[in-house]
Parts: C-alpha cells; structure tokens; sequence
C-alpha cells in the first residue's frame, strides 16, 4: 500500500485488509491527506459506486478515534434511505474502531435515540429536518454533544445545491458554529458528489462566507467505459376505419421487457403516473408469458415498506429484478450494481442523466444506458414541435454534453429563498427563546447564505411577519415568537422546509379530468397537454386549488415530455448546434461515434429537414399562417420572460418545450413589439412577475408581504439579462 494508507489508524487498515481490497482507490489514495489535515473543507467529486464514501470515511474514522465525549463526526443525507444504507455500510468498520454509529431522523425509533443521548460518541448519521429539531428543541444538548465534532459531512451535495432545502442546511451548519462558539475555527466541511457543474465554484456553495479554504479530490483516473444507445419510436395515427397499430408505449414496454427480464435493471421515467402505468404493463406481460414478475414501481407516494422490500430485493441480487423509478433511485441508495439504466423521454437535467448512469455498470463490466424517446407520427395539422423532432434532439443534445463535453448544469445562485428566510428567522427564535434583528441579519445575510437579501426588504419581512403576529416585538427590542408563529413552529411539519406540490384539479366545463401536482409556475392563456389533448388554460382558482381549462385547436398535442424542471440554456444551444451540424454521433478522436438505432435515426433525418424547411439556420421566427412561432434557443427562463413579455403587449402566447407560440398575430408584428421592447428596456423580473397569479411555489410563501413573494418568484422564473442579450443578438 502507500505513505497515504499507513496514516490510516492500524485498525482501520485491519479492517481495509478484512475487505480484501487489495489497494485503495485512487480518489481514497488523494482524499486520506486532505481529510486528515482537520483545517480545511473538502469537496469529493466522483461518479456513483466510485468509493466516496470511503474516501471520506477511513481517514475521518482513523482522525476520531480517540474522542469519546461528544460525535466526531455528523454526517447529513438528503435521503432517510441513504442513512439506514450507511449506516448498514458503517457498522462493520464502527465496530472495528468500537465506535457507535447512530442514525438519525423521523422513522428511527426513541428507543435508539434515547441509548445514545447519555454518552454520545461515534457518527451520528442525521437529515437536515432532525437537525432543525435538535436545534429548536435540544440546543443545550447539542451544544454538548457536538463540542468535539471534527467533520460535517453532506453526501449528495449537488442535491441541497439551489433548494430551499440546500439554504436551510447552510444557514443549519452556520448555526451550529454559532452554538459551539466556532466562528474564528469552524468545523471542516467535506461535501461528496456525484455531478456538479462549475466544480471552481463549489466551495463558496459549501461555505459562502470563505472562513476556510476547501480543496477538491476528484476521480480523474476513472476509466470506465459507457455504452449508450437511443432508441426511437413512433407513435401512430389511426385513421377512420383502420385496425389501431401498436402505439409506441406498447412498443417501449414490450422493448423494456426483452431487454430487461432475467437481470436487474433500473427504468427511469418523468412523472409517478407513468411510472405506475409502465410497472402495470410490465406485469401484465409477465402474467401473459405466465413468468414470475420481474417488474415493480418505485416512487415517493408509495409506502416505505414498498419501497423498501424493493430496494432489499435490488441490493440482495439473487432476483432477477427491475425498478420502473422517478428520480427516487436517482441518489446513492446501494442497491448494488444494476445491468443497466433506462430513461424514457429525456430527464429534467444533464445531471440527472449523469447520476443515473451512474447507478450501471458492475465491476469489470461499462455502465449501459438506454434511453427511449417516442414521437408522433406527422399529420396535416402536426405541431412545430413534432416537426422538429425536439425531443430526440433534447436527448441527443445531453448525451452529447455529458460525455463529449462533461458539462452539468451549474447552481442557479441568482433565486432569494424568501420562503427558507422567513423559516429560519422563526427556527433561530425559537431556538434562542428571544433575539433582536440585528441579529438575525447577522446570522442569516452577513454571514450566513442568504446573500442575496438587501436590507430593506429584510426590514420589510420582519414588519409584515410582526404585523401577521408571526412574531413579537418586546419592550426590550428583542423579538420573540408570535401566537401565529407558535402554531406553525410546534406543528411537527415545522422542521422541512420543502413543500409537497399541491394537486390542482384540471376542470373543464363542469367535468374533472384529473389532477396536477403544480411545482411550476402556470399562466392563464397557458397551453398544457393533459390526458394526450392540447387545453389552454382559461382561469386559476387558487383557493380552490382549481385550473380551468378548454380543448384547443393546436392539432395535435405535441408529444414531448422532457420539461419538468427548468431546461438550461447550455441544452437548447447544443440542440441548434446539432441541427445547424446534422450530425448528434459523439466525436471519440478523430471518429464520430453513432449510438442511435434506425428509427432514431430516421426521426433525426426528419427533424433536420424540416429545420432546414424552416430556414431555421437563419431565423428564429417562422409562421404558418394561423400562428407565429418563435424559437429562441435559450432556456426556460428565457424563453418564460420573452412569453410573459409578449403577453404583456397583449399577445396570446405561451410556450411549450423552448418554442414560443403566439396566436392570431403576423410574424412581422411580432417582431415589432420585441424590437420595441428592446429599445424602450425590458421591464424588471418583479413587474412581470406581478401578472401572475399563481405565485405560492415554495413551502412559506403563503407569509410574504406581495412585494417579496413577486421579487422572489421573478428571480425563479425569469432572465431579464439573458433576454436582453437574445434581443440584441436577434432583433438587428
């Protein structure tokens, strides 16, 4: 072994022999230093199954060895499953070094916690919501217990990065140097991940106010192979009269099922429904073969005994078994190595892709993804979206990106968290019983993550949560809980800070077709595909949790399912790159490598041809006589605010998959309005925010004064500066 491994504490190297590992990996070769050294943070990027968590652990549990009054180590998941994974993981080497490991949070039962409390020592494996408890309700107790903590570590660090739930756990980790006394020596951070894009800008994510310095062990010499392939579909159009053809889902469950039986694979795809409803197929196809079935969905609805019998029939391996998932298995929950991964439509991120495939690829064997796009079958009343194919593209255009270019999405650090604000200034007075805002301003801006916030509106926030009894102003100055801010803060939902999107019923006329979860901004005018037909969003209820809708003549709904989350602009402009190329095969040193099959890639041809059709290559604008379109390449928060902008000048637009549809209107008066609107300045994100009236996205958004609450979702939902360059580049 190296210099490296004999600082390991001899038990620890006991317990690396006991494994049989024959050498360390390179990445936990680099991390032993860097994790012994005690006076800085570090960042631990590798791809999935590449030995992070060791990398961290065996040097952190050799540094530890000796304290014995307080944790060593507080280790924080994104995940309850991903701890009780660790925690199985951690007690062989625990019992090694005679250290406890203790898991933490809502489903782990008193009685363990209770053991612990008295002499606490060891790991202490915990999720952000049990630390926000502790906090509020134990400070005196954490204050001991975590006096001697020499490592907090974050696993899956891209998952806080961005979220309400990522500022909550930065301004948790600041109150807890604060607790210890530990402002002028913090307590090292040490972030593991997967996928992170812009790795020179991690450290000030993991710490923004740069009290330490943070060095990056990444896994460069990682050699794995990947092979990819995306397969196409069609989706036929039934004429009166004709016997209906096998529509592509059928085509794509009976594909997944010839590739998938007899080992375990993982099948991703967008939305829980059709998740449930491929894992339903899959087991009519079992029973229909009269073979056992192999198939089962996993998703956040489901129970945790569900869940968690699948997860165990993954890990255990000696069942042929595949999951039909949401981002759930997306994190790194072991269950071992799978064959394979599957993404139907594209993912809501590179990143995503990226931790996917990660899941694949057993020892010696590459990683395999698949992914399976449909389109529709072109017809007369076809829509621009269909035409183009931009689907596929979208997939294509990620494959291209994460492994020509090895670009994942950066954090989007421009968003207020207002709703996370005004939660952590009620945790730090109910934790403190009383405190003053200078204070908090202190704590949470100056030196804590909200950067962002000026002063005045954190004066105004303050006022509108005294006026709404959220607090109270004593005649000291201090400010103490309010009979409104009681209720909320000792109600035991207090402690998360993420909202469950909120089901809306989508009505039209007086008939319910369903429900949405909306965790996206909605407009009326808006368009959205719903039950396979195109509606346009007529009126909002938000009391009643009610959207409006009626049928509207866009022929066909376009059949693109790749939108979710926001897409990044570096995604569309890779999609015209390979249109303006015709060419998406991935550039392997002087090769160009194909990885579509013949459907795909005749869909591609077809694509292509109709962007040339379009004179695309030289305009984003392009009209069919009923509509005008523009396509501005951008991402979505672009492509939101050149929408809301339109529909400001009083024009029906919306948006659909990065094009911009505007009903009733000639290209040239289009063009007009968005020349004038260049030379005349752009509105500010919060003056197109105030149009909406769906705002409450975020857990306490309910509690903003309007101001903030319309600031707050304009920074979400829109790009001003990226705007105005486009308009610019485009309106000559």
């Amino acid at each position: 072994m190296s210099s490296a491994y004999d600082s390991l504490d001899p038990r620890v190297r006991k317990w690396v022999y006991k494994q049989g590992w024959s050498a360390l990996r390179p990445l936990q070769e680099s991390a032993i230093p860097a994790v012994l050294a005690r006076d800085r943070d570090v960042l631990i990027s590798a791809s999935t199954a590449a030995g992070k968590t060791e990398a961290f652990f065996l040097p952190a549990c050799s540094a530890i060895a000796g304290i014995t009054n307080g944790f060593g180590i507080v280790y924080i998941s994104p995940l309850k499953a991903l701890i009780n994974d660790q925690y199985r993981r951690l007690e062989s080497l625990g019992e090694a070094l005679d250290m406890p490991v203790t898991p933490w949070h809502g489903d782990v039962p008193q009685s363990i916690k209770k053991k612990i409390r008295p002499n606490p020592s060891g790991i202490l494996l915990i999720t952000p919501e049990s630390l926000e408890s502790l906090l509020i309700n134990s400070p005196g107790w954490l204050k001991q217990a975590f006096s001697p903590v020499a490592y907090i570590v974050i696993d899956e660090f891209h998952a806080f990065i961005g979220s309400e739930r990522g500022m909550q756990l930065l301004s948790l980790l600041n109150r807890i140097d604060h607790v210890l006394g530990r402002h002028a020596n913090p307590v090292p951070r040490v972030a593991l991940s997967a996928t992170l894009g812009e790795l020179d800008k991690v450290p000030e994510l993991l710490r923004p106010d740069k009290r330490l310095s943070c060095e990056t062990v990444t896994d460069n010499n990682s050699s794995s192979t990947l092979q990819v392939q995306v397969k196409g579909y069609l989706e036929p159009v039934t004429k009166k009269g004709e016997e209906p053809q096998r529509s592509a889902e059928e085509q794509v469950c009976a594909d997944i099922f010839r590739l998938c039986r007899g080992d375990s694979h993982l099948v991703f795809a967008n939305s829980r429904k059709r998740t449930e409803s491929i894992a339903a197929t899959l087991s009519d196809m079992c029973e229909e073969n009269v073979v056992p079935n192999e198939f089962f969905p996993h998703h956040g609805s489901l129970s945790r005994e569900l869940r968690e019998t699948l997860e165990a029939r993954l890990q255990q391996g000696n069942l042929p078994t595949t999951a039909i998932c949401t981002m759930t298995l997306e994190l790194g929950i072991d269950i071992g190595k799978v064959q394979s991964v599957i993404q139907v439509t594209p993912p809501h991120s590179v990143s995503s892709l990226r931790q996917r495939m990660g899941r694949s690829g057993r020892r010696d064997s590459p990683s395999v993804l698949r992914m399976l796009i449909s389109e529709q079958e072109l017809t007369a009343t076809s829509s621009i979206v269909d035409h183009l194919r931009l689907q596929l593209v979208q997939s294509m255009a990620m494959i291209r990106l994460m492994i020509s270019k090895r670009w994942f999405e950066p954090a989007d650090t421009r968003q207020m968290h207002y709703s996370t604000l005004l939660h952590q200034i009620l945790a730090i007075t109910a934790q403190w019983g009383g405190v003053r805002a200078d204070q908090l301003w202190t704590q949470l801006c100056q030196t804590g993550p909200f950067r962002n916030i000026d002063v005045n509106d954190f004066k105004s926030l303050l006022k509108y949560m005294g006026a709404k009894s959220l607090l109270t102003q004593l005649a000291s100055g201090e400010m103490v809980i309010g009979a409104e801010g009681e209720k909320l803060t000792n109600h035991y939902t207090f402690y998360a800070v993420f909202n469950t999107p909120e089901e809306f019923r989508i009505v039209t006329g007086n008939r319910t077709l369903g429900t949405v979860p909306v965790d996206s901004p909605l407009l009326p005018d808006q368009h959205i595909i719903f039950g396979g037909r195109r509606w346009k969003v007529t009126q909002i209820e938000v009391e009643k949790k009610v959207i409006y809708v009626e049928a509207t003549k866009g022929g066909q709904p376009p059949q693109f399912s790749g939108g979710g989350m926001s897409v990044h602009d570096v995604v569309r402009q890779e999609m015209l790159a390979i249109y303006k190329e015709n060419d998406y095969r991935i550039a392997i040193g002087s090769k160009r490598v194909d990885y579509a099959d013949a459907t795909a890639r005749s869909l591609f041809a077809e694509g292509c041809n109709n962007f040339k059709r379009y004179n695309l290559q030289n305009s984003h604008f392009i009209s069919d006589g009923q509509r005008s379109y523009v396509l501005p390449w951008m991402g979505d928060k672009v492509v939101n605010t050149i929408t809301a902008l339109l529909m400001r000048s009083s024009f029906k637009a919306s948006s659909f998959a990065g094009v911009i549809e505007i009903e009733h209107a000639s290209l040239s008066s289009v063009q007009h309005a968005l020349k004038e609107m260049q030379l005349s300045g752009l509105p500010s994100a919060s003056e197109l925010a105030a149009n909406v009236p769906e705002k409450y996205l975020d857990k306490y958004d309910d509690y903003l004064p309007e101001s903030l609450l319309t600031k707050g979702y304009g920074a979400k939902a829109y790009d001003i500066e990226g705007t105005q360059i486009w308009l610019q580049n485009n309106m000559l």
